[in-house]
């Protein structure tokens, strides 16, 4: 594998990111929403094997004390190779030292490995209210 990471979005493919979160089994929408949704964040990451882009990642934050990670998505081809790892310490490396949440949804172990612990509080208002229900989000 030829791993390259960038760190802005010059150049992406959205395309190429609504496949790998479709693909991934993660919510997507249009390639436009998702450059709107990555341009807009505090940190992107992209990793790319060659010019093939293979994983992404971003946290949206204030910048000063909160931040949140979102579309952490590696393509099926490609997941257990320590890229969701790389991608995680890229975006933890350029937060800085806020308190932050994951959207992680069946991928609590692999958070764990970098200190997040399960929330005892919180609450969601989302515009596909039953479907997150039937999928575990909500109660």
């Amino acid at each position: 594998m030829d791993l390259k990471i960038k760190l802005d979005s010059k150049g992406i493919n959205w395309g190429d990111v609504t496949q790998i979160l479709k693909k991934g089994g993660m919510a997507y929408h249009t390639p436009e929403i998702h450059q709107k949704a990555f341009e807009n964040s505090h940190t992107a990451v992209f990793a790319f094997d060659g010019y093939n882009l293979i994983g992404i990642g971003r946290a949206i934050s204030d910048g000063t004390y909160q931040t949140a990670i979102y579309d952490m998505a590696i393509l099926p081809e490609y997941q257990g190779k320590g890229l969701g790892r790389i991608i995680m310490q890229h975006i933890l490396k350029n937060i800085g030292n806020y308190n932050i949440i994951g959207y992680a949804a069946g991928m609590e172990e692999f958070y764990k490995k970098f200190g997040f612990r399960k929330m005892k509080t919180g609450m969601a208002l989302f515009q596909k209210h039953e479907k997150m229900h039937k999928k575990g989000f909500i109660e």
